[in-house]
């Protein structure tokens, strides 16, 4: 199993503290850092300091030397599909070629509305997807003057330079839960399947119609990757993981009425627990077909925790 760590730096979050975070990923082993990409303070209190995702990962490219970087997701409402091929572009060359680009629909429509962003119905915003993942592998591979005429968008006699520093592109991640589209869009256009907020029984029915696909569309199913956002709640022994739990508790508390129905609706499908349950968790996840869990870290500024995780988890799971 692989292991990525993935904050939810919206929480309120410095750029020195993301900064920090990816550098202690890269110190004790992850093989990437993911940041979401959100401007709405969610969960906990509403009105906590956001950053720009690609903003933040572009600095962070600079500062760090290994270790892989990327938003998951970045909703294709926020930025112009050809103004984002320039931003991941950018931001590969800047870290020498570290970057992985996970695209999705987007979902939250307050966050869209607090900045004046379009937030159409979901068919539309699929729609702008797909427009956007056949429009980065086209700025990407193809030579100059590719046109694309799409459901949403229209590129005329392209000319776009430099290409990626990765050749032909940047990793492409399709984040969803499994739905038809979803899946039928990574078989097409994607090198990983993310499934978000899902367990082990749902991705593996989801990575059942993602080979068949596959199949269908004559692609060897063995290449394209699959991952899983899970939320990461450890602890070295039972005390440890109640303290843990009382604070992500009380993290959700101001948003949630009832943080404890919140936190147990989702533990189920989390890597939680001491080492040895958390373990298990990655287990059945990988018998489901996971090969790499972006470990979803609602506690951030316990670095305590990330050092565990990765003393337990990487190159013992």
């Amino acid at each position: 199993m692989r292991f990525a760590l993935m904050i939810e730096p919206q929480q309120g979050l410095s750029y020195r503290e993301q900064l920090d975070l990816a550098r202690l990923a890269e110190r004790v082993g992850f093989e990437a850092f993911f940041r979401s990409d959100h401007y709405g303070s969610f969960p906990g209190p509403a009105d906590r300091p956001t950053t720009d995702a690609w903003t933040v990962l572009a600095g962070i490219a600079r500062e760090t030397e290994r270790i892989r970087l990327g938003a998951l997701v970045s909703p294709v409402t926020f930025r112009h599909p050809g103004s984002f091929a320039k931003v991941v572009t950018t931001a590969d060359e800047m870290s020498g070629g570290r970057i992985e680009v996970a695209v999705g629909a987007g979902w939250n429509d307050a966050e869209h509305a607090q900045l004046g962003l379009a937030f159409p119905e979901i068919s539309e915003r699929a729609d702008l997807m797909e427009d956007e993942l056949q429009i980065l592998h086209g700025l990407w591979e193809q030579p100059d003057g590719w046109s694309f005429e799409g459901r949403q968008v229209r590129i005329v006699d392209a000319g776009f330079h430099p290409k990626p520093v990765q050749r032909p592109h940047p990793p492409i991640i399709v984040g969803g839960e499994g739905s038809p589209r979803s899946v039928r869009m990574a078989a097409r256009y994607a090198n990983e399947y993310n499934m978000s907020s899902s367990g082990p029984d749902n991705c593996a029915e989801a990575f059942g119609r993602l080979d068949a696909e596959c199949v269908r569309i004559g692609r060897d199913p063995k290449t394209v990757a699959r991952s899983v956002m899970a939320g990461m709640l450890m602890g070295a022994d039972e005390a440890e993981v109640a303290r843990r739990v009382e604070a992500q508790l009380a993290m959700v508390r101001a948003a949630e009425t009832n943080a404890a129905a919140w936190f147990e609706a989702r533990r189920p499908r989390w890597i939680a627990g001491t080492p040895d349950q958390a373990r298990a968790m990655v287990g059945t996840f990988a018998a489901a077909g996971v090969e790499r869990i972006m470990l979803q870290d609602l506690l951030p500024r316990d670095h305590a925790m990330i050092e565990l995780a990765a003393r337990e988890l990487i190159g013992r799971s």
